[in-house]
């Protein structure tokens, strides 16, 4: 995945959302970029270039840039170390499948508990590429799906440049600050957080004084769970929230809010909301 160029046409279902998109993989030396370009309304680009993700909306010619994206590939976040999640999960093969007319070596990758989905993934078996990801609730449904239509593996392919000729005003930057230290959280997260590490701690300036965010991003090496305290409002809605795959669980602690939030179910959520405590 990181050290080939290649390109298709990918499907992505979630939220009961159908989106297919031309995606393209270049590689050269230890320089990666990943492009997706949507097919259908709303005509939009995604790149992920040095470790940001540019989107940029065609009509409005507008563009979002996130400098701290969760994710490391649109395809499928792999763990770097899959023997370190072993006491989490469990991995098999199944049988040979086609996917997009390749062979492909299908793997199942079971949670041992009820923190985590289970996932299946479709591998080339020449290129080693995955060329289609399912996720299921903890019922066997599948949640979201994601699938090569045709993908072609080629020597060479050129990089692309985000717009530079655009007016800064048409520039939305996300999570531009850099990432505090740990010594500067003033609250623990409880070993209920099973499985989870922690990635990143930033503090968000809200323009506020006393209105800043905390955000912990939390990591099993395949799903991410964000964890936010702010000051709590009136017209907070506690307890569980559910969107398409997203869970999410808030609940008051002192002057605060504290929201879990993931694609993860909802035990998980709950029990690492629950699990903050203040030091």
């Amino acid at each position: 995945m990181k050290t080939l160029n290649y390109q298709g046409t990918v499907a992505f279902f979630k939220n009961g959302r159908l989106d297919t998109m031309k995606h393209t993989h270049v590689a050269d030396q230890k320089i990666e970029q990943e492009r997706l370009l949507s097919l259908n309304s709303p005509m939009r680009e995604v790149i992920r270039d040095a470790g940001t993700i540019s989107c940029i909306f065609n009509k409005s010619k507008k563009v979002i840039v996130n400098h701290r994206p969760v994710s490391r590939s649109f395809i499928v976040d792999l763990p770097i170390d899959f023997s370190a999640l072993n006491t989490i999960y469990r991995y098999s093969l199944g049988e040979e499948e086609f996917v997009a007319m390749r062979s492909s070596q299908t793997v199942f990758i079971k949670p041992v508990d009820q923190y985590r989905y289970p996932r299946k993934i479709w591998i080339d078996r020449e290129y080693f590429l995955p060329l289609k990801v399912e996720v299921y609730n903890l019922a066997g449904e599948t949640l979201e799906q994601v699938v090569y239509t045709d993908i072609q593996v080629v020597d060479t392919l050129k990089f692309v440049k985000v717009e530079k000729n655009l007016d800064d005003t048409n520039i939305t930057h996300i999570h531009l600050q850099e990432t505090d230290a740990l010594e500067k959280m003033d609250f623990i997260l409880d070993e209920q957080a099973i499985g989870f590490h922690l990635v990143f701690f930033t503090r968000m300036d809200t323009g506020i004084s006393d209105k800043k965010v905390d955000h912990l991003l939390l990591s099993d090496g395949f799903s991410s769970v964000s964890v936010y305290r702010e000051v709590k409002s009136d017209d907070t809605q506690l307890g569980v929230q559910t969107l398409g795959t997203v869970n999410s669980f808030t609940r008051i602690a002192e002057d605060y809010q504290i929201t879990a939030m993931g694609d993860v179910p909802v035990k998980a959520v709950e029990e690492i909301a629950q699990g903050i405590a203040f030091q």
